[in-house]
């Protein structure tokens, strides 16, 4: 299980103010598991490792299987929540080199992310790298009208029936999308493709132990029943641990004590790279879920050692505003040991013999403590390794934690009425009917 360590927050998360926040965080915690606040409908991911659906899940095993028999690459077509889960677990579960190992080695298909961007340049250079390789898509949407995913499957779904035929293509697209509704769900019958579901109570950033994530995790040659067996270990422990066992919980009370201090921006370290990407998925969970009504902790992340070298400064001297979240992996898949120089013009043989995890792990504990020097509070979460079990921890950890810190703050942490701005103005700056008057209103603006 996970183990978080609160003793670096510097005295600003004191022992007197985490028990009294225990009994507002359990509130939130029991509203959570009763459904009874505000988007209780999206909270179906709450009991998900336990009660998914398991003639479900056994189609998504042999969809993958059949993926990776027939196909060099699977193109996942997705934008935010609908990609975001997947590429984590795979950069963090599999080689680092995936792509560029081959199915023989990693015993998983190649996996590219198309409709995550509006990019010509990435569009026309993804086209020239699978040239000549046998493709799978998964086009994941519940409307299948989102305008990333619905451009990049417009030309997918062109360039697979241009190279297989109609039938053939179909046989090799996969839609996981609404199960009754909506423009991909017709498409899919229409087109008779293999089709998964997007569960109507859980919210894409919370969607990845769903199809939406283990499709493509399934495909990569990565052990789904692990992952869910974690989920199941973490949900249990954390649905029922009283708070004062509960990391979960003070994790969430923890952050909300450090914003009401001030502390308005939470940076997600790590010191391995195959954890670059679970950032990115936690980034969109913790701010599309707090950031509204003027509130919110800004979500940011770093990669360390590599940006001690360039936002090390900024984190150790610059405004006080700031707490950082460390991901501290206890042990490495395989060490590697630094070899002796006789020459030693490096000056380094002084690490000769040591392993690189020995170095990496005392260059955290040597920038904790720095960063406790220059006023910045460290929550440590422990994770004993990187495997799938514990990513199906760190994913309930951090969706629950998320739930219950949103209450806390006292928004919903399940809407994201922002996000739908920008698609309005987009639509009529591009000439969508219906859109004419607001066309009208922005031009004016831009001139």
């Amino acid at each position: 299980m996970l183990k978080l360590d609160l003793s670096r927050t510097i005295g600003m998360v004191k022992e007197e103010e985490l028990k009294l926040a225990g009994p507002f965080t359990e509130l939130a915690l029991k509203t959570t598991v009763e459904k009874s606040g505000a988007g209780a409908e999206f909270l179906g991911w709450v009991e998900l490792p336990a009660n998914y659906d398991k003639t479900e899940f056994t189609r998504i095993s042999q969809a993958a299987q059949k993926i990776r028999d027939d196909s060099d690459a699977l193109v996942v077509i997705g934008i935010g929540g609908s990609y975001l889960g997947a590429k984590a677990a795979i950069e963090m579960l599999g080689h680092t080199f995936h792509n560029e190992m081959g199915k023989a080695r990693t015993g998983g298909v190649q996996i590219y992310y198309l409709g995550h961007n509006m990019s010509a340049d990435y569009m026309n250079e993804f086209l020239q790298i699978i040239e000549g390789k046998e493709l799978s898509v998964n086009v994941i949407s519940k409307s299948g009208t989102t305008t990333e995913p619905a451009i990049a499957f417009r030309v997918m779904k062109k360039y697979m029936e241009d190279k297989y035929g109609k039938t053939e293509a179909a046989r090799r697209i996969y839609a996981t999308t609404d199960a009754r509704r909506g423009a991909l769900k017709g498409l899919a019958e229409q087109e008779e493709y293999e089709s998964f579901v997007v569960p109507d109570d859980v919210g894409g950033r919370y969607s990845v132990l769903t199809a939406v994530g283990l499709l493509p995790i399934a495909a990569a040659g990565i052990d789904i029943v692990e992952i869910m067996a974690g989920a199941k270990d973490a949900m249990d422990h954390y649905l029922t641990a009283p708070y004062a066992d509960n990391d979960c919980l003070k994790y969430a009370a923890a952050r909300n004590i450090l914003y009401r201090k001030g502390r308005e921006i939470e940076i997600l370290v790590n010191y391995e790279p195959k954890l670059a990407f679970f950032a990115e998925w936690w980034k969109q969970l913790y701010g599309e879920s707090e950031g509204k009504d003027g509130k919110g902790i800004f979500p940011a992340s770093v990669n360390f050692s590599t940006d001690l070298h360039s936002m090390g400064q900024y984190i150790q001297d610059g405004r006080r505003h700031l707490f950082e979240t460390v991901l501290q992996v206890g042990a490495p898949h395989r060490d590697f040991e630094i070899p002796k120089d006789e020459a030693d013009l490096d000056g380094l043989n002084f690490l000769a013999g040591k392993t690189m995890h020995e170095v990496n792990t005392n260059a955290f504990r040597g920038t904790v403590l720095a960063h406790n020097d220059g006023n910045v509070p460290n929550l440590v979460l422990g994770i004993d390794q990187l495997n799938a079990r514990t990513f199906g921890e760190m994913v309930y950890f951090f969706e629950l934690g998320c739930a219950v810190s949103g209450y806390t703050l006292g928004v919903n942490p399940f809407n994201q009425p922002g996000v739908e701005d920008y698609k309005k103005n987009m639509f009529a700056l591009l000439g969508k009917p219906g859109y004419e008057e607001l066309a009208r209103e922005l031009n004016d603006r831009l001139k």
